[in-house]
């Protein structure tokens, strides 16, 4: 077989189009689709933490209102506690709750106190080495005792 014969046959033949296609793109195509799987993994977390702040502030709330007033540690048991379990199922290890009273008081009767929950995005690359980022929500807590 000559030289040029060879040549116009490898040319002519596409068996291994597809192959090749898939690996030039397939990659690209990987990367994008890991890409929005950790952006909803990322999306559920945030909106997990805005529940759990939200859960937190009417736990308190009803605490204060019945005369119960809790310390900020056991605000943070709570945070702890709601966050571990469904539907939210936050990873403890990976979640700094800090409840602290607020510097300046902004409402006359009312306890301000500062919620901050600090939360490291689990990645889908984890086992590579490669950590999620950390979002951070904070929200404030006014909390009224009977009669104020």
């Amino acid at each position: 077989m000559s030289l040029r014969r060879f040549l116009r046959a490898i040319r002519l033949d596409s068996t291994g189009a597809a192959a090749l296609e898939f690996a030039l793109v397939g990659p690209a195509l990987i990367a994008m689709l890991l890409g929005v799987m950790q952006i909803g993994v990322g999306m559920q977390n945030y909106n997990a933490l805005r529940n759990v702040s939200t859960e937190v502030a009417r736990y308190a709330m009803v605490q204060y209102a019945t005369g119960n007033n809790l310390t900020n540690d056991q605000l943070n048991a709570y945070a702890y506690n709601v966050s571990e379990n469904a539907p939210y199922l936050l990873q403890d290890s990976r979640l700094v709750a800090k409840v602290t009273d607020a510097a300046t008081q902004r409402v006359t009767g009312a306890t301000e106190k500062t919620l901050k929950l600090d939360y490291q995005i689990p990645s889908l690359l984890d086992s590579m080495g490669l950590h999620g980022p950390r979002i951070t929500y904070s929200r404030p807590l006014f909390l009224t005792t009977p009669g104020t």
